[in-house]
């Protein structure tokens, strides 16, 4: 395996296009294949640091400090949000991303925009939506983030949403159906979409984010678990990936065995940085067997950012006992069933009197549409306080 922080394995820029620090497998911003609608060049700012700019000055990217991770805006204020989340995952991504020698600031734009559009109470608010949209053509947060930064932000006087560069808008769009694929593919000819049905991969900055998505929810949610008094850290030492660095971690601070935070902190710390380290090796490993050398290649060679074999099998198994452990505790699914009744109970109220959303939203055609891009703008204690003036009732 190769040695962490050795980049001589990877195919490097000619000077004069990009820092002679990265790969010509990076995503080249002076290459990129441009926006929705021109605009002339910042003066000061390539195309993907002007994309991280715009996001991070967007509404919906301030909404994320009050929306759900896994535990509700009020049960805590420790408690990860989205927008916590999206910083670690653009912490995490950068991360490997300088060591691989791609492009950081496509990396972090995409980490910044990639849960714009999940609706208030996490997944629960998600499931609530989609079933409500179901005769008028669902809800998925992946192509609803996308929907953010092309249509629903209103800043600019020329365009809707954020005009971002193709390559941003290609890492948001994570995940997308058939059939999402191909009426995205006619609005947009050879757009962000078209990978879904030509089965080609985005650029590894965007398979990056990806996987650093996982990483970083995986570490908080055990963080934040732990913190509720849902799970114990004696429960996860019956998962390897935690017990291994929870053992290593004693073996070099005795002491720590009186300090549990201060024992589950270091825990995570090295869980984190060996699953990093692990990334950068494999995807090295894999572009080094795939031949690539360009960033067009590495899309046409299938997935190439990943885990190795021993690295997935242990974070699938975590996977699967924060899922039985946590996400579906008795406690959480009370909270999240109640917070679905409330997103199910808004969109029928709506659906009812579109007068009672906001003007613009009111005065949209596609009124279904526009009640799930309305519901799903909000942040958790706008949807319950909404929920209490339409209907009467607390459900928190």
């Amino acid at each position: 395996m190769l040695l962490s922080g050795d980049l001589s394995d990877l195919p490097v820029q000619a000077s004069g296009t990009l820092s002679a620090s990265l790969s010509t497998l990076a995503c080249d911003p002076a290459q990129t294949r441009g926006r929705r609608f021109a605009e002339p060049a910042a003066p000061t700012r390539n195309a993907y640091q002007r994309d991280r700019d715009r996001i991070v000055h967007s509404t919906a990217f301030r909404r994320l400090v009050y929306k759900t991770q896994v535990f509700l805006n009020h049960e805590g204020d420790l408690f990860r949000t989205r927008l916590t989340h999206s910083l670690e995952v653009a912490q995490l991504g950068r991360s490997i991303a300088r060591a691989l020698g791609l492009n950081e600031d496509l990396v972090e734009a995409v980490a910044l925009a990639h849960d714009l559009g999940h609706t208030p109470f996490g997944h629960a608010g998600q499931d609530a939506l989609d079933e409500c949209m179901t005769e008028h053509g669902g809800f998925e947060h992946n192509l609803q983030s996308l929907r953010v930064v092309d249509k629903l932000e209103e800043r600019y006087p020329a365009f809707d949403g954020l005009n971002l560069s193709f390559e941003t808008r290609e890492g948001v769009l994570k995940h997308c159906s058939r059939a999402n694929a191909e009426h995205l593919e006619r609005a947009e000819p050879g757009g962000v979409a078209r990978r879904f049905i030509d089965r080609t991969q985005p650029s590894l900055e965007a398979q990056l984010c990806n996987l650093a998505d996982a990483i970083a929810y995986n570490a908080h949610d055990i963080d934040d678990g732990v913190r509720s008094g849902l799970i114990s850290t004696e429960q996860l030492l019956g998962v390897e990936l935690f017990a291994h660095y929870h053992q290593q971690a004693l073996g070099e601070h005795p002491a720590l065995a009186q300090k549990p935070r201060r024992l589950l902190y270091e825990t995570i710390r090295r869980m984190l940085s060996d699953q990093v380290y692990d990334v950068i090796d494999t995807t090295r490993e894999a572009v080094a067997r795939a031949g690539v050398q360009t960033a067009d290649e590495a899309r046409l060679a299938g997935p190439l950012v990943g885990f190795s074999p021993q690295m997935k099998a242990r974070t699938a198994e975590l996977k699967k006992f924060l899922f039985a452990q946590l996400y579906r505790h008795p406690q959480v699914t009370d909270t999240t069933g109640r917070a679905k009744d409330a997103v199910r109970e808004l969109f029928a109220a709506y659906v009812a009197q579109p007068a009672e959303m906001s003007a613009d939203f009111a005065a949209n055609a596609d009124l279904h549409r526009s009640v799930a891009d309305y519901i799903a703008g909000m942040t958790d204690r706008f949807a319950l306080r909404e929920h209490e003036r339409l209907t009467g009732r607390k459900v928190l």
